[in-house]
């Protein structure tokens, strides 16, 4: 382990994916960036949070909160198990798996591709550019 780290991740026998802040990481700080990354406090142990609900993807989860924080800037040491750096498989890290609501974050902000590519606009006419521009003849009205 990196002497310089701020949140530590591993397995507990007993309460599943545990995580864990080092002294470099003020308390408070850590409460917040853990419960957001759905890590609960283990009642009796300070400074212990275990992934709430683990039997629904908990190793995929607690990878993501690896990679999260070391997004943020955050040095994180996890096993080797849950380090997202270790996976050989390059298509199933973290950072390649979006979340559902990332996904439609782009969804919604991407043209529908029902309606193709988006129509290409000529820019606005400059003032000197419209006094040069030929006048428009209309036909005479007949009386």
């Amino acid at each position: 382990m990196d002497p310089s780290s701020h949140f530590v991740f591993g397995t507990h026998p007993e309460h599943g994916f545990v995580a864990t802040a080092t002294v470099h990481t003020p308390i408070h700080l850590a409460d917040w960036y853990l419960t957001r990354e759905q890590f609960e406090q283990v009642p009796g142990t300070p400074g212990l949070y275990r992934l709430t609900t683990p039997e629904a993807d908990g190793i995929r989860r607690t990878r993501q909160a690896v990679h999260d924080l070391r997004a943020r800037g955050f040095a994180v040491y996890a096993d080797y198990s849950l380090d997202p750096a270790n996976d050989s498989n390059q298509s199933t890290t973290p950072h390649r798996a979006a979340s559902p609501r990332s996904r439609i974050v782009r969804a919604a902000a991407a043209r529908p591709p029902q309606l193709g590519p988006a129509p290409v606009t000529s820019p606005p006419r400059s003032p000197e550019r419209a006094a040069t521009a030929p006048a428009v003849s209309r036909p005479a009205r007949s009386r």
